[in-house]
């Protein structure tokens, strides 16, 4: 990534926080501001109550008992009155102060969240295939993470540390000019330091962030492919792979402890060096007789004050560095384009029979190898197209730019003679059903995903569909029906009955245009022999593309494509393909022979 890249970036981070994640909360923050702000000014009472106890209450009590007199104790009891006064507000602030903004960068949180995923759920089909899902959820809930410390009490911490920090300082000013300029050298070394570690800081969080999506994603694919780990004895490879990426993101750590520990360390001792420049110079004006001990206490009192408020400031000047950083990638999120944001999308697709047509598409991925190539072809309203050909010819690809899953690079895809396009996506993937060759089924019950295409569903059209996908000849022999949790993707049926919910799952959509992907390969043939019957009803009337390497399934096609190189190679029915001895007599002869 280019340095300029990266500006832009950061540009964009800071325009997101002060207009989308701050001001709608500024008076929440500035409520905040004024919390702190009484905090930090009730905490400086105790160090001018400790001058004013030694120099106009104790030796003045001292100085009265050396002659005989009594004490004023009055003074004393207004003090120890106004000391609990401060107290009581300090507590006071410093709750309210962390109930309010604690429960608000909380909520802010979970805010961001929820609009990160909704934008990344709305991306094209191409993202999720060159990101892996895990790094994908470390950038949903990871990332937003930081963004506590601006919202919550950290920037608020901030701001109050400044502030007392600048009271502080005129405090001392006040008091001792000189000893206070000695005081601020080893200071302003320290924050220079400070300030160089910050920048050289930023990058490293940011790549924590890249390590973590990174070591997240590839946990996620081992722990959903265990069976396929174990089925190759590879579980001390996985280790081995999970291992390396635990200790690279570990290094990342490493380098950040290093730096911020660099820090605390430097602070420490430019700290005990004050100290040490305090007690010297401040010793030897009390045996002066230039300087109270009570202006000496006080003195060191709001030098604390002046000191503690800087580390603070050093601590969370690295969270918010770190929240930053994880803005940036959450704004390269926010970047992207979704799919419904192309402003060409203005035509609407009423619910009615379809006709498709490719016009010379051509298509490739992002290694620029062309997939298709001036693919032509006509769907008619009602039809059943079969895509045909060897694996990787390209007839998953026409499929999924049929569903528009995909956008072409050249030539035209058109729906009732309407660029597809053109056309919003809701109003065409509403009349859409797909059966996909994964059958991709959620963790929960038969009965939730088979509503997962229709929520709405009444129970007599769940019924009709499970009876015409054949599912409750499996479901009546498990104890809880339709009702059975099936486990992450399904695990707990067989290929063949994932496959039978998938296929209750698109009836039930009562879709307009049907796209089927080797909807029956687990299929038994028993099975097989049913489902071809209830696909038969669910396609009558319905544009249909059927993929299937089965070929005795798609005899009755109105039309077989037949897909060899991204190129559509030969067209026409079964028997007229049988009677041009070609491309799919040799596919259909060799199946029949196995």
């Amino acid at each position: 990534m280019t340095k300029k890249r990266k500006k832009k970036i950061s540009m964009s981070s800071l325009r997101h926080v002060f207009g989308t994640i701050m001001w709608p909360r500024r008076y929440l923050l500035l409520f905040g501001l004024v919390l702190i702000f009484f905090n930090r000014l009730a905490g400086l009472v105790l160090p001018g109550a400790t001058k004013y106890l030694f120099d106009d209450i104790i030796i003045p009590a001292q100085n009265a008992n050396a002659v005989g007199g009594q004490p004023d104790m009055s003074p004393l009891r207004l003090l120890l009155i106004v000391v609990g006064i401060a107290i009581c507000v300090q507590a006071i602030t410093s709750y309210t102060l962390t109930r309010l903004l604690s429960i608000e960068a909380q909520r802010l949180i979970s805010e961001l969240r929820i609009r990160i995923q909704r934008h990344i759920i709305h991306l094209p089909v191409g993202y999720f295939d060159q990101n892996k899902s895990g790094a994908l959820v470390s950038r949903i809930m990871v990332d937003v993470e930081g963004v506590r410390n601006l919202v919550g009490t950290g920037l608020v911490q901030l701001c109050g540390g400044i502030l007392t920090a600048v009271a502080a300082l005129a405090i001392l000013i006040y008091l001792n000019a000189i000893l206070t300029c000695l005081a601020l050298v080893p200071l302003l070394l320290f924050a220079m330091i400070s300030a160089w570690a910050f920048g050289h800081l930023r990058p490293i969080f940011r790549r924590r962030g890249e390590l973590n999506a990174e070591v997240t994603g590839r946990l996620t694919e081992s722990l959903g492919g265990i069976r396929v780990i174990k089925g190759f004895n590879a579980e001390e490879r996985e280790m081995k792979v999970f291992a390396r990426g635990v200790d690279t993101l570990f290094q990342n750590v490493k380098q950040t402890l290093n730096a911020t520990s660099l820090v605390t360390s430097l602070a420490t001792f430019l700290m005990g060096l004050v100290s040490v420049l305090i007690m010297g110079y401040g010793g030897m004006k009390i045996m002066e007789g230039t300087m109270t001990v009570g202006d000496f206490f006080a003195f060191t009192l709001y030098l604390a004050f002046l000191l503690t408020p800087i580390i603070q400031m050093a601590n969370i000047g690295t969270q918010i560095t770190e929240a930053f950083a994880g803005l940036d990638r959450m704004q390269e999120i926010l970047e992207l384009e979704r799919e419904r944001d192309n402003p060409a999308r203005t035509q609407t697709l009423d619910r009615a029979e379809m006709e498709i047509t490719f016009e010379s598409v051509s298509f490739a991925y992002e290694n620029g190898d062309e997939v298709l190539t001036d693919v032509s072809f006509q769907a008619r309203p009602g039809s059943l197209t079969a895509l045909v050909g060897t694996s990787g010819s390209g007839k998953t690809t026409i499929a999924g730019l049929a569903a528009s899953f995909l956008t072409p690079d050249r030539g035209c895809i058109r729906v009732n003679n309407i660029d597809l396009a053109t056309v919003e996506l809701d109003s065409y993937r509403s009349q859409l059903g797909v059966v996909l060759q994964d059958d991709f089924l959620f963790d929960g019950t038969i009965r939730e995903n088979i509503l997962f295409s229709a929520p709405q569903a009444t129970e007599e059209e769940l019924q009709v569909a499970v009876r015409s996908a054949h599912v409750a000849e499996f479901t009546e022999r498990f104890a809880d029906g339709l009702g059975t949790v099936i486990g992450e993707r399904g695990v707990k049926l067989s290929g063949g009955q994932r496959q039978r919910v998938a296929i209750a799952r698109a009836f039930l959509a009562n879709p307009t245009v049907l796209i089927l992907d080797e909807a029956t390969s687990s299929l038994d043939t028993e099975s097989e022999g049913y489902i071809q019957e209830s696909l038969a009803v669910l396609m009558r009337g319905r544009t249909t593309f059927v993929i299937a390497h089965r070929l005795s399934t798609i005899r009755q096609a109105d039309q077989i494509l037949v897909v060899e190189g991204g190129k559509i190679v030969e067209r026409g029915t079964h028997e007229e393909l049988i009677e041009k001895n070609g491309r799919y007599h040799e596919l259909y002869t060799y199946q029949a022979r196995i």
